[in-house]
């Protein structure tokens, strides 16, 4: 592992896209915290918050079926371009209306839809081409890598976006369009292509598709995997969006609240860091087993201080193990997936784990209001909980 990994590091094509990507996501991070704070400045409601973060996720998770598609008959480098200026544009326009005090409700709905759409194509793009890239006995090395830089940039930018939007409410979106420059600028300077060589192919959409879901539900390990994961990314994603909440209502300074996410994101940075050693000891089986129990347990114990960054620190425990879990499993489904499969299976085990999180900035809204932050938080760790028991029990996950 060792050596796989000394390797990487000297393959310019990957960390080309690792550079380019780190400072976009920081970009996306800054922004991701910047947009339901405005809200919130602007409405005063942590539903219509709420709202804005649920309509990003389930454009998301309805664009990813397509980019798949996309991704599999069209040249990713591409798609990856026309994305990123796209999100540039739409970014420059929110920050120019902030800074002219015309942004509105409507306009950042607008803007969260068409980064949305891009970061779906883009992240379809990106991953599809991976294999192409990196030799098949590294593959889980560069997911866990990839792995890194998403949690490393969600240290970064909550709090420089909380910072930025402290000092003025347009810089976290200009910012963010600069970024999106960048990573444009990194692609381009990858040589080699991103996809093999392909035929192509006659199938409508639908029918193409459709060979991308019967790829991942035929095989009953990875079928059950995405669906013990669901829940726990709903939990992780509404527990969050109450902390943040709860802290805004408490009147935390922007500075204090974008901590939240850099507690978590030290969590998985940890834990991108073991991926490779746990990767070693600890079957697939045996992480999502260990992922589900302890995140039941310590999701649960933030419901003790909702409205502080201390209650962050139990949710940074509970995604230790995550990385390790990503990386055994898209290092493993990008080496037995032909390349022209690559998007389908990769956008059709997203949608299956993460589509019903695209609920849960709205429904956390609507039990903060309804029940209180510290129920709201009990609620979905309940939901883990259901699904620790499910990946104790079911015999497709056993060894």
């Amino acid at each position: 592992m060792a050596d796989a990994t000394a390797t990487l590091w000297r393959n310019r094509e990957f960390n080309l896209l690792w550079v380019s990507q780190s400072l976009s996501d920081i970009g996306t991070a800054v922004s991701g915290l910047a947009v339901p704070l405005l809200i919130l400045a602007l409405t005063q409601s942590p539903v219509r918050a709420g709202l804005v973060g649920t309509i990003g996720l389930v454009v998301t998770v309805l664009s990813r079926l397509p980019a798949g598609v996309l991704a599999d008959r069209f040249d990713r480098r591409r798609i990856m371009l026309v994305c990123d200026a796209v999100r540039l544009v739409a970014y420059l326009v929110l920050g120019f209306a902030v800074l002219h005090h015309q942004a509105s409700f409507a306009l950042v709905v607008a803007v969260v839809v068409v980064a949305s759409v891009g970061n779906a194509f883009f992240g379809t793009a990106e991953h599809s081409s991976l294999r192409t890239i990196v030799p098949s006995v590294q593959l889980p090395t560069a997911v866990a890598r990839n792995e890194a830089r998403a949690y490393g940039t969600t240290l970064a930018g909550p709090p420089l976006g909380g910072l930025l939007f402290g000092v003025a409410h347009a810089l976290p979106f200009f910012g963010d369009a600069i970024t999106f420059l960048a990573s444009m600028i990194g692609v381009l300077m990858v040589r080699r292509p991103l996809q093999e060589d392909r035929e192509a192919e006659t199938s409508g959409h639908l029918t193409a598709l459709a060979e991308g879901f019967r790829f991942v539900i035929g095989n009953p390990f990875l079928r059950t995997i995405v669906l013990v994961v669901a829940p726990l990314n709903l939990a992780l994603h509404g527990i969050i969006f109450t902390i943040i909440v709860t802290m805004q209502t408490h009147h935390k300074p922007p500075a204090i609240i974008g901590t939240v996410e850099t507690v978590i994101g030290i969590g998985g940075l940890l834990g991108a860091v073991l991926a490779p050693a746990l990767h070693r000891r600890l079957a697939l089986p045996a992480l999502i087993r260990a992922v589900c129990w302890t995140a039941a347990l310590l999701m649960s114990a933030s419901a003790l201080v909702t409205d502080s960054v201390a209650a962050a620190i139990p949710l940074g425990l509970a995604v230790l193990l995550g990385p390790a879990t990503n990386a055994a499993l898209f290092g493993h489904q990008a080496a037995i997936t032909p390349d022209r499969l690559q998007g389908r299976v990769v956008s059709v085990i997203i949608v299956l784990a993460t589509s019903i999180a695209a609920a849960a900035p709205l429904l956390a809204g609507v039990l903060i209001t309804a029940l209180g932050p510290a129920t709201t938080v009990l609620t979905f760790a309940s939901l883990v909980i259901c699904a620790a028991i499910a990946a104790s029990s079911t015999t497709a996950l056993r060894p």
